[in-house]
């Protein structure tokens, strides 16, 4: 799923013109954090509720 995910990020960041820093900050969090949580290097339960957040900002 992980990697699923960061294409979908991936497409939608460029469909929306953002970048993964301005993603991080309407997020609240660390570009880095936001990086581990795409590629599936964070995926406890904080984690899925950002992915539930990403997904929601992003249309995903």
């Amino acid at each position: 799923m992980s990697n699923d995910l960061s294409i979908k990020v991936r497409v939608k960041l460029v469909e929306k013109n953002l970048t993964m820093t301005k993603l991080a900050k309407e997020l609240g969090m660390s570009t880095a954090y936001l990086s581990d949580i795409i590629n599936g290097k964070k995926d406890g339960p904080k984690a899925q509720e950002h992915v539930k957040r990403i997904k929601k900002i992003l249309s995903i």
